[in-house]
């Protein structure tokens, strides 16, 4: 098993991509902390994986508030003994607001959602990584981490922000056995469109040229598929990269 004994965080692991992903892990034998502002969907999760003969403890996280990161690390080191992996999946979308439109309000919870909340989930970790001589980060970014045309202002710009965390925290510890990487999925079927209201007009007509050219809709499992790789000792000469998953939709752009 490639993830025999670690110990992995997964935030948003309720379902979709994170829920994917604390399986698939536990399959290949990590202990995990399945983590999600949705208490009573992380305990299914954990209990599915449980009733599998793996080991899984449900946590209910804020991520936008520190403490309930800080919560969420120190009960996979208090259950577990430590901390191997850390999976920053939880997001959010915005309402395809233009800079023209974006709220205050909006850009704010955007940032404290995708954005902020990976910066603080990787400084409570990296003390038990440097301390240890090793330790793997795995972040969602998003294709809208690269491409303006995805999203809205604020959601493309926190999902930037991802991607330039997730570069410079690989090159600032690489000496120090530590690996951090993002994955960019491209449109993925999971409930983050639950996460949208009040969708903005132009934005939305404006995204609706690109979302005609994409391939294909992706599926969660395709995606954990990617992050067993990133977290597993078969990638150990990756480090500040974002792989692309999205079946070839941005290729062409």
């Amino acid at each position: 098993m490639r993830l025999n004994n670690k110990v992995a965080v997964i935030t948003g692991a309720a379902s979709g991509m994170g829920k994917a992903i604390a399986e698939l892990y536990a399959e290949e034998g990590a202990r995990v902390i399945v983590s999600d502002l949705n208490l009573e969907g992380a305990e299914a999760v954990a209990a599915g994986i449980r009733s599998s003969g793996g080991e899984a403890v449900a946590i209910q996280t804020n991520v936008a508030l520190e403490h309930d990161i800080h919560e969420m690390i120190d009960l996979a080191v208090s259950t577990f003994g430590t901390l191997d992996i850390l999976v920053n999946n939880a997001g959010i979308m915005d309402n395809m607001a233009p800079a023209g439109d974006i709220t205050d309000e909006k850009w704010e919870l955007m940032f404290d959602v995708n954005t902020k909340s990976v910066v603080r989930a990787i400084r409570k970790a990296l003390p038990i990584f440097l301390a240890k001589g090793k330790g793997v980060i795995v972040n969602t970014a998003s294709t809208g981490g690269f491409c303006g045309a995805h999203a809205g202002v604020a959601y493309t710009a926190s999902k930037h922000a991802v991607v330039g965390i997730t570069k410079n925290t690989g090159f600032m510890y690489a000496q120090q056995g530590i690996r951090c990487n993002a994955i960019a999925p491209g449109a993925t079927m999971t409930n983050i469109v639950n996460s949208i209201n009040n969708v903005n007009e132009l934005g939305a007509a404006r995204t609706k040229v690109i979302k005609g050219v994409i391939p294909r809709l992706g599926q969660p499992e395709e995606i954990a598929k990617v992050a067993l790789f990133l977290a597993s000792d078969e990638s150990s000469f990756v480090n500040g990269a974002v792989i692309t998953a999205d079946a070839g939709w941005t290729a062409g752009f």
